[in-house]
């Protein structure tokens, strides 16, 4: 299955054509940890490309229900502690009710078992259901 995952010149291309043609048909949306995340990017010219690209983007804060979402994915052994942020990544876009997450995390959130026992978790706290695709799927 690694031939059908998207290798650095592909992902490039397939992430432009979504930021052109399909990014504009939905309402994107970035959360305060991304925004932290772009802030620490050592590179000042890379840093700076990506925060003109996110600039008009709503920011979601991180909240403690998301905090807390996060930890129950941990702890159920969902995401790897190590990977923390990549569970507060998801939790956030469900405790704020948004259906679709569009990753290039193919490593710990574009898988279906992810995705199952995530949308287990939230069903069985009382949450709703969240589709975690890449980019080039939508």
């Amino acid at each position: 299955m690694r031939t059908s995952t998207p290798g650095p010149p592909d992902r490039q291309r397939l992430t432009e054509e979504f930021w052109l043609d399909r990014l504009p048909s939905y309402e994107p949306l970035i959360s305060a940890l991304v925004i932290a995340e772009i802030r620490d990017t050592p590179d000042p010219d890379k840093r700076r490309r990506l925060e003109a690209l996110v600039q008009s983007f709503a920011v979601l804060p991180v909240t403690a229900e998301a905090e807390d979402l996060a930890d129950e994915y941990v702890d159920r052994g969902v995401v790897q502690a190590k990977f923390r942020d990549d569970a507060l990544h998801v939790a956030l876009a469900v405790t704020e009710q948004i259906p679709l997450l569009a990753s290039w995390n193919f490593k710990h959130l574009v898988k279906l078992q992810v995705r199952r026992q995530i949308n287990l978790i939230n069903a069985m706290l009382g949450f709703g259901q969240i589709d975690i695709v890449s980019p080039a799927e939508l």
